[in-house]
């Protein structure tokens, strides 16, 4: 393996992830190369949007009606961001100036 960072090897911005989820659902998870997580969060909330439409009242207000796909909808974007959070810190520890890698010098020989 070369210890070489390119430019390629850097990972997505975090907020960009963020706001790509938002605007449009799964949309945030294909950024990050994991289209089929981002399609079962859309199926999900699909399903879940129209079993809650069944159980609410008639009443209810459009979000209430639709509780359950905003809900998959929320998680969707917290768990992309997450994914990119971890991603973006795991690869600004790789690349730190001083090059051990080991953070707190954990590997270090004693």
């Amino acid at each position: 393996m070369s210890d070489t960072i390119t430019p390629a090897d850097r990972p997505s911005n975090p907020y960009l992830v963020l706001a790509s989820a938002v605007v449009l659902p799964g949309s945030g998870h294909v950024m990050l190369g994991l289209p089929a997580r981002g399609l079962q969060f859309l199926f999900f909330m699909v399903i879940l949007g129209w079993v809650t439409t069944k159980v609410a009242p008639p009443d209810a207000s459009f979000i209430g009606r639709h509780a359950g796909g905003f809900l998959i909808y929320a998680l969707s974007i917290l768990d992309a961001y997450r994914i990119a959070r971890i991603r973006h810190a795991t690869w600004a520890h790789r690349t730190r100036p001083d090059g051990d890698g080991a953070g707190n010098g954990a590997n270090a020989d004693v």
